[in-house]
């Protein structure tokens, strides 16, 4: 196995967050509780400054080092950026909520690298053995920081609820690589589409293997009928964790998605094309139509979480037949962790007498309590809804607009209906801040970093749909060669 300047280049910013995951492990054994500050210090600046090692090694040509296990192309560069810096957001909204929470601890900061690395090794899978090894370290890491507060039933149950199903999860998903394996006879994924384009539908081996696959998939992005997990966990885990369970943790199951079933069983579109828009239906009637009868803001989001997972899907189903298919689902994903982790960044921020601002009803007022915080939770939820000119306005355009060019009219048509039911509960959140009497003493507990990084977060998402060129361009260039 060669291994030079280049490979080492290539697995840079892998071996920086690692090392420094490392260094902070040992660090924090003689750092004070009063010196915790150091240990979210230094995480922020692996974080952000892997991403920054990601942006500027963005190779001109895909490559595969370490015997196929790993791929550096423009689309693990671009899906390792966002998922750096998006954790490095979540980790700057989540401070003051972990210190409530007595969770501001050096083992959190050390699992949710970890969880990060295990991110980016499933956006850089180039073996059915790395995808599974990257999505248990990312699984793995994620049930211990759900159940962190062990003082928190909900937290405990949401963590136990969530290793169940995600080991059955996993279970499942790690059958189909071994049909996939079996009937490919490799591991690596060029192999595996070798096979895919010679064998075809005629192979029951590889056809099971990517139900099975697709299934431990809809899982991890919680489409319906798969989504049993998401409100419950959702609405157990801590404020902090949930950030990342709502967004970086999704991004990385779309950038397995896209290593597995667009590289590897792209000739057998035709299998998961299907898979996918029975999974979209499901979701957008499930996700919305709940959404609407939650009273508690942590458990709509859930639902709405299950009801943008129809809508990437509805890309997905189109992408192989659609021109910009494959960047219409890409930026829909970037998009929806923006707005997502935004979204429960604020929630995690506001605060009532000692606990979490959760039940819709506690946002009663908050206009005229504190309006700009108002005002950023109005441009996310016009964003979720897609409403126009935000961000998620486009998204949603791009989605249908590829559905329609791949002769999905009708699946696009049906998007658009569920669509304009699930602004209903989005609005609702905005009647409450603006056109309720306020209740109780709801307030922001967050430092002007978070702040800060909150308004530029909402106003970016606004942004992003009055110029989406730069995004757009940014997710054709991470999709060429697909």
């Amino acid at each position: 196995m060669e291994f030079g300047a280049p490979q080492l280049l290539a697995i840079l910013p892998e071996l920086f967050v690692v090392g420094m995951a490392l260094a902070i492990l040992v660090l924090d054994l003689y750092l004070k509780p009063s010196q915790r500050g150091v240990t979210y210090t230094l995480t922020l600046l692996t974080l952000f400054g892997g991403a920054a090692l990601a942006g500027y090694l963005v190779p001109e040509h895909s490559r595969t080092i370490l015997s196929g296990h790993f791929i550096h192309d423009r689309l693990s560069a671009v899906l390792k950026v966002v998922l750096l810096g998006m954790t490095g957001v979540a980790v700057i909204y989540a401070r003051r909520s972990l210190q409530r929470l007595e969770m501001y601890k050096g083992e959190l900061f050390i699992l949710v690298l970890l969880a990060t690395v295990g991110m980016m090794l499933m956006a850089s899978a180039g073996t059915l053995l790395m995808a599974y090894l990257g999505l248990e370290l990312m699984s793995l890491s994620l049930y211990t920081m759900i159940a962190m507060d062990r003082d928190s039933v909900p937290a405990t149950e949401g963590g136990l609820k969530y290793f169940i199903l995600g080991s059955l999860a996993s279970g499942i998903f790690l059958y189909g690589l071994s049909l996939i394996f079996g009937a490919s006879g490799s591991l690596e994924i060029p192999a595996i589409a070798a096979h895919a384009a010679e064998a075809g539908v005629s192979d029951p081996l590889l056809v099971m293997g990517t139900v099975f696959v697709a299934i431990g998939l809809a899982f991890k992005l919680g489409a319906v009928p798969f989504h049993m997990w998401v409100p419950d966990v959702y609405h157990g885990s801590p404020n902090p964790v949930t950030i990342v369970l709502a967004s970086t943790s999704k991004l990385a199951a779309f950038a397995l998605l896209m290593r597995l079933l667009v590289d590897g069983l792209g000739a057998m579109a035709a299998q998961w094309q299907e898979i996918a828009a029975v999974l979209a239906v499901l979701s957008l009637i499930i996700g919305n139509v709940v959404a609407i009868a939650q009273t508690d803001i942590k458990r709509m989001l859930a639902y709405s979480a299950i009801a943008h997972v129809g809508f990437l899907l509805i890309g997905l189903a189109a992408a192989p037949d659609a021109d910009t298919g494959y960047m219409s689902a890409l930026l829909y994903m970037v998009m929806y962790t923006l707005m997502g982790g935004a979204a429960f960044g604020l929630i995690a921020i506001m605060h009532k007498r000692g606990a979490a601002g959760e039940r819709i009803d506690d946002y009663a007022g908050l206009s005229q309590t504190h309006p700009w915080m108002a005002f950023m939770m109005m441009i996310l939820m016009f964003a979720m809804a897609g409403v126009p000119p935000t961000g998620g306005f486009m998204a949603k355009l791009y989605v249908f607009q590829a559905a329609v060019q791949a002769d999905m009219v009708g699946l696009a048509v049906f998007g658009v209906l569920l669509a304009v039911i699930g602004a209903f509960y989005y609005l609702r959140i905005v009647k409450t801040m603006y056109f309720d009497a306020p209740e109780g003493a709801l307030a922001p507990d967050a430092d002007g970093l978070a702040r800060t990084v909150l308004t530029v977060n909402a106003l970016g998402v606004l942004v992003l749909g009055i110029i989406p060129g730069p995004l757009v361009d940014l997710c054709l260039y991470a999709v060429q060669g697909i």
